[in-house]
């Protein structure tokens, strides 16, 4: 109970929650919904002449009809006023009914057209944003308003259409009942309002109390659902029996939803229950006062079932009227969470910079950066003082949790430097466009990532008509999966994983790092940067890899990153890093002249290079090959 008011306060505390109000919002869907499709202008109108005539045409039909046998009409007139009504009642069907089977893929297409702008703004906003949990709550309560029919974005197209329906019936009933009786009617609006007034209550407090707080929840269930099911993860299930542990865990998280269920089901017992009492009341009413104008002598026949069947359809329909108000106001609610992620300014809207100039050479400066993670306490980097130049060839190395990877964030512009700046050529980076920065270089990170593409695709990172085969074909050789590529029949065309196609395939942790350093070559681009790509091979596969890779890319720059030091021998320069500051900073041949924390390192796994080297050597020996 104590972490379900936590997270309702941190809820409220969330600094990217805006509210926009209701009307705001029905227009800015109604807008949207325009956008994706103009027939939508088409659709509405007739919706809302449809829904009259639907409801109160034959209720009209009965009252004529009544009046015309107790007025002794004759049998001529009485069918040509039913052919006339018929004929409406059949025009008004076949135009309802293409209304209706016109409409409801229409609001699906809409929603999909928001849900990929929603994912278009998480795929541009600044990559620190993603490990802030106020950023990831507020992407997720957007992703929630988008992923069903009946609530948030869908579901405020549907009622803003329905409302404008139900309120063409309201109208229509209006002026049928007023000529019955005033009084009658305002009582009966009256109790439709009460009605409304409780379930609009109910809706907000569902929204603050149940849902709200389930941000969180979403995120959790998300992973855990991901956990169990990864083919990754699942040897490590099996050999470590984490299933039960899993399943508990699962258990626990479930529970937590099921409680809100309980209280959300409990909120709207009590709407029900108001909402029952008051029809029953407005029936009573309705009933008394048409059987006493009868009686009284007030009141024919024929206009006794009108106002009784109007009267009916008239509350029915101010009562839908008012439940799409209460609705729309928790739509409402929920289009906030999407329109808050929308408009968060997370790096994507700010003024573009200027476009990075193709430069004949690139020199990296770092000047005095220092940077700390988000709610981190201690810097990760600290007054760093580096020069990359053109051409040159950088090794960073150092334990894990030295700052190596933060420098290489910072130099990709992944993340900005709390304190100092960092040079291009003299200019500080932060003047140009991102996107345009972001050409400049070939990164080739630790951990890669498949897309459910085609082989060629994972290589060019572009779109199938912007994809060069051949020139696939040559990076992946050129990287180590030559010999793959002769195994399988479809060679670059080969999909990968099997989310899209049963067919696919999976790659090793040594292919998939040469795959990523084919992506490298495919690109082309004038910086390179290896982030330990090379963590899944061994030590002298890795060095091989890094010798065979360094003459591949000419004379471009490059940054090679390694907790090993394969690479190092054949840089310009290298630098060590300790706890986010470069202690150490020159060739392979001075940092061991210095005999310092470098020299220290390279002894160490010097002896795993020779005793690897020994193992290879008797492994060729025992296969009494040369």
């Amino acid at each position: 109970m104590k972490r379900k008011k936590q997270d309702a306060k941190q809820e409220k505390k969330n600094p990217l929650h805006r509210e926009y109000g209701v009307i705001r919002n029905v227009r800015f869907v109604l807008k949207n919904m325009l956008k994706h499709d103009r027939f939508f202008f088409v659709l509405i109108p007739l919706g809302m002449l449809c829904a009259p005539f639907m409801k109160y045409l034959w209720t009209f039909w009965s009252k004529f009809i009544i009046d015309m046998i107790t007025g002794n009409a004759d049998s001529g007139e009485l069918f040509r006023t039913m052919l006339v009504f018929v004929v409406i009642q059949l025009a008004t069907t076949m135009l309802n009914t293409f209304y209706e089977a016109q409409t409801w893929w229409r609001y699906i297409g809409a929603r999909m057209s928001m849900l990929i702008e929603m994912n278009r703004k998480a795929m541009r906003i600044d990559f620190e944003h993603l490990e802030n949990p106020d950023v990831m709550d507020c992407y997720q309560k957007a992703q929630n308003s988008c992923n069903s029919n009946n609530v948030g974005i869908e579901g405020m197209m549907q009622r803003s259409t329905s409302f404008l329906t139900s309120l063409s019936v309201v109208i229509v009933g209006i002026a049928i009942l007023g000529t019955m009786n005033g009084f009658v009617v305002a009582l009966m609006l009256v109790l439709a309002f009460t009605n409304f007034g409780i379930t609009n209550y109910i809706n907000k407090t569902a929204k603050e109390k149940v849902w709200d707080p389930l941000a969180p929840w979403w995120r959790k269930h998300y992973y855990m659902q991901n956990t169990t099911t990864s083919f990754e993860m699942a040897k490590d299930i099996r050999m470590f029996g984490l299933r039960e542990w899993l399943i508990e865990q699962y258990r626990r998280l479930n529970a937590i939803r099921y409680d809100a269920q309980i209280r959300n089901g409990k909120l709207w017992f009590w709407a029900s229950i108001s909402s029952n009492v008051m029809w029953f009341v407005s029936q009573v009413l309705i009933y008394a006062w048409l059987v006493y104008s009868v009686v009284e002598g007030n009141m024919t026949l024929g206009n006794f079932s009108l106002y009784l069947a109007s009267s009916g359809t008239f509350f029915s329909y101010i009562s839908s009227l008012l439940g799409d108000i209460s609705e729309l106001l928790a739509r409402s609610r929920e289009v906030d969470d999407y329109r808050s992620f929308l408009d968060f300014d997370g790096g994507d809207r700010k003024l573009p910079g200027k476009e990075l100039p193709k430069l004949s050479s690139y020199e990296f400066v770092f000047d005095h950066v220092s940077f700390r993670y988000p709610k981190a306490e201690r810097y990760a980097l600290e007054d760093l003082n580096l020069t990359l130049k053109a051409g040159e060839r950088l090794a960073v190395v150092g334990l894990n949790g030295a700052g190596k990877s933060t420098m290489i964030k910072l130099l990709l512009r992944l993340y900005e430097p709390t304190q100092g700046r960092i040079l291009l050529n003299g200019v500080d980076v932060r003047e140009y466009d991102k996107q345009s920065y972001y050409a400049a270089f070939a990164p080739v990170f630790q951990q890669v990532e498949l897309f459910a593409f085609p082989m060629e695709e994972n290589v060019s990172m572009k779109e199938p008509e912007r994809t060069d085969s051949k020139r696939a074909e040559v990076c992946l050789t050129a990287a180590g999966l030559g010999q793959k590529l002769s195994t399988l029949p479809a060679g670059v065309r080969t999909e990968l994983l099997k989310v899209v196609y049963d067919d696919g395939i999976d790659l090793s942790g040594g292919e998939k790092q040469k795959l990523a350093l084919a992506r490298a070559l495919y690109k082309d681009a004038p910086v390179v940067v290896l982030d330990e790509p090379t963590a899944a091979l061994d030590a002298l596969a890795e060095s091989k890899l890094y010798e065979d890779f360094d003459k591949l890319i000419g004379g471009k720059t490059a940054v090679y990153i390694s907790h090993r030091l394969s690479s190092t021998q054949f840089c310009n320069h290298v630098a060590m890093f300790v706890d986010g500051k470069v202690v150490e900073y020159g060739t392979h041949e001075q940092l061991l002249k210095e005999n310092g924390a470098y020299a220290e390192m390279f002894r160490i796994q010097a002896q795993y290079y020779v005793e690897e080297a020994g193992k290879k050597k008797g492994e060729v020996s025992a296969n009494g090959e040369v």
